[in-house]
């Protein structure tokens, strides 16, 4: 039997109150069903999920830091960090495996700052606009990316 190959789920600001949140642009799933969901699919393509959530930008970089190193694939939103995080972006550029951006609301359907992300260039993908579903799509991408 083959090991689950190691995948990351990182979430950035705010994204640990999901289901009292914004609930009319965040859906009603709780983080702690997102991590959930995120694990039972994670399994059924193969994958050992490791979901994590911080307000801590340092704490994020630090994460994607470790991915880089360990070549782990990323699922990565970076919350509000997606606009203005250079350091994070930076991060995210010395990705060693795939990283997919997700959003559960779609950014462009929303305030103008939102519109613009300093990660999608340096990432694989990104899927938007599908609450909690953005995460299954990008799990899924990741699996046809690994060749799974």
């Amino acid at each position: 039997m083959t090991a689950a190959r190691r995948v990351f789920v990182l979430n950035g600001p705010n994204l640990g109150r999901l289901g009292s949140r914004e609930p009319d642009v965040y859906g009603a799933t709780s983080y702690a069903g997102l991590v959930e969901e995120c694990g039972r699919l994670g399994k059924e393509l193969g994958f050992d999920v490791d979901v994590r959530e911080t307000n801590d930008e340092g704490e994020l970089i630090r994460w994607l830091h470790e991915a880089a190193d360990e070549s782990i694939p990323v699922v990565l939103n970076p919350g509000a960090f997606t606009h203005y995080s250079y350091g994070m972006r930076d991060a995210a550029a010395q990705r060693t495996a795939p990283l997919i951006e997700v959003h559960i609301s779609n950014p462009y359907t929303r305030e103008e700052f939102r519109h613009t992300s300093v990660v999608a260039a340096v990432a694989s993908g990104t899927v938007a606009g599908f609450g909690i579903g953005s995460y299954r799509l990008a799990l899924r991408a990741l699996a046809e990316e690994l060749g799974g």
